[in-house]
């Protein structure tokens, strides 16, 4: 699920230091690359399980996976039907796959088909892990809570997240959403698939000291096809930011406005 939210700020609040923008700045771009990650890691989870058999029950559903061309995939139990089953998904000293540069390895338990109501995917960053340069930490937890089979949901809870950058800085967060496919459902084409994220709230740390907090107010859109989210909104809690970020019309573009507490309104370029 390519949840890559959030770009640059390309704004100044007058009102307040310089030291407080770049910080709420950095505290943005630090979550964008959270979603971002963990939409990478859920994704590598799909074509692992697909690759094996364990995405969903039927076999109407046709394979298209770029994993295996980069990472060594391995499983602890192969029999059909069987569960819990465990991938370990190696990358090695770093390959390149579908532009995005990943190196160490991650494990991703299954209790049941991923597309299963009931069952849980369990995603484990190793030790080593990074994506693009980033050194990324923490557990994902993917609850899937379907109650229509034609609308898959989950509920995704992150834990202990840890993302430590080139530079050396250190992003803690941890938080919880729920993220439910409108499209694409019926396919592995991943190019097909819209999500819609209904409610959820993450909190970034930077260093143990500034924080930013996000939260759903309006439903957000995601399509696989599109760079950034769509549609919807969220409300931006930090040092400097105190407002609404609104994705717009459903057009796939880089452009959103934030809307802070005093009524003024910021045009944003998505990065």
């Amino acid at each position: 699920m390519n949840f890559y939210i959030i770009g640059t700020f390309l704004l100044t609040l007058i009102s307040c230091s310089k030291e407080d923008i770049v910080v709420d700045r950095e505290l943005v771009n630090a979550y964008a690359e959270i979603e971002f990650s963990s939409e990478v890691d859920f994704n590598s989870g799909i074509e692992a399980a697909s690759d094996n058999s364990s995405f969903a029950s039927r076999n109407n559903i046709n394979s298209n996976t770029s994993l295996a061309s980069c990472a060594t995939v391995t499983v602890d139990n192969a029999t059909t039907g069987v569960f819990p089953k465990t991938f370990t998904i190696d990358f090695g000293s770093g390959c390149v796959s579908n532009g995005i540069l990943r190196s160490g390895s991650i494990t991703v338990t299954i209790t049941n088909y991923i597309m299963t109501a009931g069952s849980v995917t369990t995603i484990v960053r190793g030790n080593n892990y990074y994506i693009n340069g980033r050194k990324v930490e923490g557990t994902i937890v993917y609850e899937n809570t379907t109650t229509d089979v034609n609308n898959p949901q989950w509920n995704r809870t992150i834990t202990n997240g840890k993302t430590t950058t080139t530079s050396g800085d250190v992003y803690t967060h941890s938080g919880t959403r729920t993220v439910k496919q409108i499209a694409g459902v019926t396919t592995l084409a991943l190019l097909d698939n819209i999500y819609e994220i209904t409610t959820g709230n993450h909190t970034i740390t930077k260093n143990n000291n500034a924080t930013l907090t996000t939260t759903v107010v309006e439903p957000l859109i995601k399509k696989y096809a599109c760079a950034h989210v769509s549609q919807g909104q969220l409300d931006l809690q930090g040092s400097v930011l105190d407002g609404i970020l609104d994705y717009g019309d459903n057009t796939c573009d880089y452009f959103a406005t934030y809307t802070h507490s005093n009524g003024v309104v910021y045009d944003i370029v998505l990065n």
